[in-house]
């Protein structure tokens, strides 16, 4: 519920009054970038119209923005001052100036401009108010205001959350502990559980912290949370990092609002507060991940790519972004440089199997098989007990086995995935459709496909499966149905709709099996891997049946429609 409500909360609507037309060249390029989430074309061309138009509010807020989003909050800052002292309104621009003010320590002059009128929205104004007061040592005034917050509808649990982070910094952790163990669901993050087990730990309740991260964590440690865990097998007090001052607790509301907010906004929005954590806070590693990954989600790979960069080599949640940098790469049509990032984490961590994983998973992708399944190999290797989720790895080592013709071999890993998942949908259809290629057992990979359909009824490939598994069983009215359907779900794929082309000419049913042909060469692309065009073509002219006799091939053993 409180998503909804810290929407409401912390959005504020804009009030940008004497608009002006801005260079109309500059401009367009540049809310064009911004549509794009392109921010540094945004701000190229908006600094470019606003030399021409230096009061115009509208630009003021989106170049503000766009530096913002490019982690240059000096230059947002004064953007965001020249807006406000023309008298617009905007959110944006209030939270440049606020943080800047808290990245200098001037807690007073946070608080001067709320007072003033400066509103980001009644959730950031009553968290920043009350952790301004902290940095001003006004403790009991800071408490009450974080108890203000703790009364707003739908976002009540920042403030209590945020008020024992404050306790917590003031080194009160009885006081910290007892606010977390009165009030249930603040836990707004990990980082939560993080905060919750490191001040336990400094109450001397280590063991307490351990089974606290174990009980809501499981088996589930990621990077902010096993460190932690590993640091408390002394029993020794550990650290209170979360939160342990005023900038850092500053920092901490705007990371638990990109939480928050992410997948109920634009990217573009969550990022704004992800990055305002992380310029308060240049360790906040969660912060800058996360603003890796919105990045990734906006299609700007190349910020992506510098921001997973910006996370140290010594900081545990480096290999985390290393894997992320590789996979921007790859998305950024570099794979052989996503490679070059992984085979020198797999020399620097030959332990870790995510990454040989990782690795196979590219040279894969790349068709570098026999590497790929050395990588495989290799994480296999690591395994020391059987575990449902290790099925993919073998599923992908199966398929790279199948590619180099090693069908024993592939066999074998399809079996043990199906071993570890039993009623895994693409395990059973890849392994049912091998068999069906390959004339193995025909019954048995009708079985496998027919259970995989069961699982995902709406996969239009398993489906198509179902359909050509029929077909090849000679069983080609039963098989129609199934192809048909195929066709629904997935209506524009070559493959499909060649495959119930095929279906349908055997059923009987010829003129529509050449316009289902002539469907599937309008949909092949410029460089078809999995159907021959000359060969449909073949089909259109001659028919099916002269086309599997030219071949030597008779039709209940046909080997691909396409």
């Amino acid at each position: 519920m409180f998503r909804t409500a810290i929407l409401a909360a912390g959005l504020a609507g804009l009030a940008l009054p004497g608009l002006a037309e801005p260079d109309a060249g500059a401009y367009l390029a540049g809310r064009s970038a911004q549509l794009a989430d392109d921010f540094s074309a945004a701000e190229r061309y908006l600094s470019e119209a606003l030399s021409r138009d230096g009061e115009n509010l509208a630009l003021l807020e989106s170049l503000a923005g766009a530096q913002m989003s490019l982690l240059e909050f000096d230059r947002a800052a004064t953007v965001a001052e020249r807006l406000i002292e023309n008298d617009g309104t905007s959110q944006v621009a209030a939270l440049a100036v606020l943080t800047e003010r808290a990245g200098e320590g001037d807690w007073q002059g946070v608080i001067d401009a709320l007072d003033e009128g400066l509103t980001v929205g009644p959730l950031y104004d009553g968290l920043a108010r009350a952790w301004s007061l902290i940095g001003l040592d006004r403790t009991e005034d800071a408490l009450a205001a974080f108890d203000e917050v703790a009364q707003q509808d739908g976002v009540g649990v920042f403030g209590v959350y945020h008020k024992a982070l404050a306790l917590a910094s003031l080194g009160q952790f009885e006081n910290a502990a007892n606010v977390l163990t009165a009030n249930e669901g603040v836990r707004l993050t990990r980082r939560a559980l993080k905060a919750e087990a490191q001040i336990l730990s400094q109450m001397g309740r280590a063991d307490e912290a351990r089974a606290l991260l174990e009980e809501e964590a499981g088996s589930d440690f990621d990077i902010t949370l096993s460190d932690t865990y590993d640091e408390l097998a002394d029993g020794e007090p550990v650290e209170f990092t979360v939160a342990p001052d005023a900038r850092a607790g500053m920092a901490e509301v705007a990371f638990d609002i990109a939480n928050t907010v992410v997948g109920e906004t634009a990217p573009s929005y969550a990022l704004l507060y992800s990055r305002v954590a992380e310029y308060l806070r240049p360790d906040h590693i969660e912060a800058t991940l996360l603003s890796a990954l919105l990045f990734e989600e906006m299609g700007q790979y190349g910020l992506a790519i510098s921001t997973y960069g910006n996370v140290p080599a010594e900081n545990p949640a480096f290999v985390t972004a290393e894997l992320g940098r590789a996979e921007a790469l790859r998305s950024e049509g570099q794979l052989d440089q996503s490679i070059e990032v992984m085979q020198q984490l797999a020399q620097e961590y030959e332990d870790e199997a995510l990454v040989h994983i990782s690795l196979g998973d590219a040279l894969r992708e790349d068709g570098r098989y026999e590497k790929a399944r050395a990588a495989y190999d290799e994480a296999i290797a690591l395994f020391d007990e059987a575990e449902p989720g290790q099925w993919i790895v073998y599923f992908a080592r199966a398929i790279t086995a199948e590619r180099l013709d090693d069908w024993t071999a592939a066999k074998a890993d399809f079996e043990t995935a199906l071993e570890l998942n039993p009623n895994q949908p693409q395990v059973l259809n890849y392994l049912g459709y091998s068999m069906l290629e390959r004339g193995d057992d025909l019954e048995e990979a009708l079985d496998m496909i027919e259970r995989a359909v069961a699982a995902a009824p709406n996969s239009g490939a398993i489906v198509d499966s179902l359909g050509w598994g029929l077909y090849r069983a000679g069983r080609y009215e039963e098989a129609v149905d199934p192809m048909e359907r195929a066709v629904e779900l997935m209506p524009v794929d070559p493959v499909v709709n060649d495959h119930l082309g095929d279906v349908l000419w055997t059923a009987g049913r010829k003129l529509e099996a050449r316009f289902q042909w002539q469907r599937a060469l309008s949909f092949v692309g410029d460089s078809p891997e999995d159907v021959d065009p000359e060969r449909i073509r073949r089909k259109i002219e001659v028919g099916l049946d002269q086309v599997l006799e030219e071949e030597g091939e008779p039709q209940q053993r046909v080997a691909n429609g396409g």
